[in-house]
């Protein structure tokens, strides 16, 4: 994944990285609803994986991932989740907010690459933002049973149901939510950048 940037894509990295802040600080990037909370900063993520590969996808996907860990210790908003979580294991919760968004990152840069070479702009596009919405809500759910599924927190979220099926009730209609904005805003912002040639070629 070594990647050195040229001063265009500095550029974009630097305007993404100022989105999605502006995002996270702000009602613009999370709805919260219950536990759990319907977040819109993944669209930034999945536009920095099209626009810079997966070395500009990891990187905006870590600052994802640290403005939600931030929330957990009440810096840029509160996640009740998350304060929960910190108070039981810190660096777990560190880990269960932060890794997951940065591998979401990385994966959605080789996906793009990858559809890139099988398929045109417009379906590349729309498939790394559903892509983007999906692994999240994926690893971050799995990251939280790996991690708490033997906390008394989580044992009582989880009712002795089927993990898989307290994952699917659990992230509901947030998900299927975030699954469709971020397809569809991705798919069209992301054919946009490629019309302004922000996109690197499949030489590139």
């Amino acid at each position: 994944m070594k990647k050195t940037f040229n001063t265009k894509q500095l550029t974009t990295l630097g305007l993404l990285t100022a989105v999605l802040l502006l995002m996270a600080y702000t009602p613009l990037g999370y709805l919260n609803i219950g536990p759990l909370a319907i977040t819109l900063n993944i669209i930034p993520v999945a536009l920095a994986a099209v626009t810079l590969g997966p070395a500009g996808g990891a990187i905006i996907g870590a600052v994802f991932g640290l403005t939600s860990f931030l929330q957990c210790i009440g810096v840029g908003g509160t996640s009740a989740m998350g304060a929960l979580l910190f108070d039981i294991n810190p660096f777990f919760a560190f880990v269960q907010r932060f890794v997951p968004r940065l591998v979401d990152g990385l994966l959605l840069g080789y996906i793009f690459k990858g559809l890139r070479k099988a398929t045109n702009i417009h379906i590349s596009c729309f498939v790394t933002g559903f892509c983007s919405a999906f692994f999240n809500t994926l690893f971050f759910m799995t990251a939280l049973v790996l991690l708490f599924g033997n906390t008394e927190y989580m044992k009582e979220l989880i009712g002795g149901r089927n993990v898989i099926v307290f994952i699917c009730s659990f992230v509901g209609i947030n998900a299927v939510f975030e699954m469709i904005a971020s397809t569809v805003i991705t798919g069209f912002v992301g054919f946009a950048l490629y019309k302004a040639r922000l996109i690197s070629t499949l030489e590139n």
